[in-house]
């Protein structure tokens, strides 16, 4: 088996076996600008790229033959000699400019000192996981692809090691490189044959990460109006995880434990003004909030909604819809039992 140079290929191949469109590549030039990533030859179809990953994802524009054949470089410009004006004056007041080269060497400028590597975590394989056939290992600089576990995973197998670059790559004022070794090339095809700094295993399905957040918990906000038959509270608990989070409804008591998204939780036991029917009271999560329904024992008016040791007078928690008079935009006349036996 051969491996194709072509760029965006890398495939092995074999002779007998190489079509007229066995292989799809990029007939251009690869173009790194301002950080973004892109091919030469299909940048109107292929919008550019930011990661080094998702550029050599980039699918191929062009379908031919493989080939073994090195890729043809480009010559490289030579520099334009340094040279320096000189002015001389006659006597008459003309100015006369001539070049020569520069006599002198420039002075060096010092060098700006280097930002601070980003620090990288590697990743690791997870051995439990099921690798399909033809799987690339996700190191940079290597291209090997999964046979079976006995080969690429076991511990001394015949091809376990890997050797990559376990930091991204670097490209800065045209030279290419990696930022875990020093060596620097122009050439877009000598990037991808820099070998690995670094030997281990490879990584063909990385291990999912334990997310470092920690859950906190936070307050909801509770509204609720009643009638003479029902209290009704609505929790505002925007996006909650209906299946992870717990309602329960007692007698006296309603248990509350909502999960809601970025690892907050809402944690919350009411202790009634007054006594529920459990089995004819209800919730229902929405979008935005949890809506409890509570059935009462008996219909009498509840100053609040829990119960308190504070002193509250003559306040009264008044009807959702007002008591003879109703409140505004009301539909029906919702009376209790006393102002129902009213003439």
């Amino acid at each position: 088996m051969v491996r194709c140079t072509h760029k965006g290929c890398g495939q092995d191949f074999s002779p007998e076996t190489n079509g007229s469109e066995s292989c799809t590549y990029h007939p251009g030039a690869p173009v790194f600008h301002e950080g973004s990533k892109s091919w030469s030859c299909c940048s109107n179809v292929n919008k550019p790229v930011l990661d080094f990953d998702d550029f050599m994802k980039i699918p191929g524009c062009a379908k031919g033959q493989h080939t073994d054949e090195a890729p043809a470089t480009a010559p490289k410009p030579q520099p334009a000699p340094q040279v320096e004006l000189k002015m001389t004056s006659s006597a008459a007041g003309t100015e006369t400019y001539s070049s020569a080269p520069a006599g002198a060497p420039l002075r060096p400028t010092a060098p700006s000192e280097p930002a601070p590597a980003p620090k990288v975590e590697e990743e690791e394989d997870d051995p439990a996981a099921s690798v399909p056939v033809g799987t690339t290992c996700r190191h940079n600089g290597c291209n090997v692809t999964y046979e079976n576990d006995d080969l690429h995973r076991r511990e001394g197998g015949a091809a376990a090691e890997c050797t990559y670059h376990p930091k991204p790559p670097i490209f800065h004022e045209g030279s290419k490189g990696y930022l875990c070794c020093k060596r620097r090339v122009l050439e877009f095809d000598e990037f991808l044959k820099i070998e690995g700094c670094k030997t281990g295993r490879h990584v063909f399905v990385p291990k999912q990460k334990a997310d470092p957040q920690e859950e906190q918990f936070t307050e909801c906000r509770i509204d609720h109006y009643q009638t003479p038959a029902e209290v009704h509270a609505s929790v505002f608990a925007k996006q909650a995880d209906a299946s992870a989070s717990t309602v329960k409804i007692e007698a006296e008591q309603v248990f509350l434990d909502l999960y809601l998204p970025a690892k907050k939780r809402f944690r919350k036991t009411l202790n009634l003004w007054a006594p529920v029917n459990p089995e004819e009271s209800s919730y229902k999560f929405y979008g935005t909030k949890l809506e409890l329904r509570l059935k009462k024992q008996d219909t009498r008016s509840w100053t609040l909604l829990e119960k308190t040791d504070r002193d509250l007078g003559n306040i009264n928690f008044t009807f959702g819809v007002g008591g003879r008079t109703g409140t505004i935009g009301a539909k029906e006349l919702v009376l209790d039992d006393v102002n129902r036996a009213r003439p």
